[in-house]
């Protein structure tokens, strides 16, 4: 997990670089210095960048990140797919979008199907479901 400086730093950065571009004839305004201070952490814009930067005591979760291909069980059903999002909860849970390659059927009634290919679940730690379906298996398992 990368380290970054708190958002005060940051922003400071974003000053001295609008200083600097100044100085050298190309005038920028303070949004932009903060955009490209952002390019700079490999980011894709300020709001990004500050909301890792607020988190960076947040201990990672076993080196899922968003892009990060997984592999799992959604309703006991196995799936591989991308992390489209990934956000820390209070108590150390995660939210977790999920994008399936292929769509999972999310029914067991022979005669019936339901599939879905983007979900939105809680994670632990472990990459484990709190919410369980009616024979106590969680809904989602990552293969860690």
């Amino acid at each position: 997990m990368t380290a970054y400086p708190s958002i005060d730093e940051l922003k400071s950065q974003a000053k001295r670089l609008r200083q600097a571009m100044t100085e050298r004839g190309t005038a920028i305004a303070h949004g932009a210095a903060l955009e490209l201070v952002a390019s700079q952490y490999g980011v894709r814009d300020w709001n990004t960048l500050a909301a890792l930067a607020s988190k960076t005591n947040m201990p990672p979760l076993a080196g899922i990140t968003v892009g990060a291909r997984i592999r799992g069980r959604y309703l006991n059903q196995p799936f591989s797919g991308q992390v489209l999002a990934l956000a820390a909860l209070p108590g150390g849970d995660h939210k977790i979008t999920i994008h399936f390659d292929e769509p999972v059927d999310v029914v067991t009634f022979e005669s019936f199907s339901a599939f879905r290919q983007r979900i939105n679940a809680q994670i632990d730690e472990n990459g484990r479901s709190p919410r369980k379906t009616s024979d106590g298996i969680p809904h989602l398992v990552l293969d860690l």
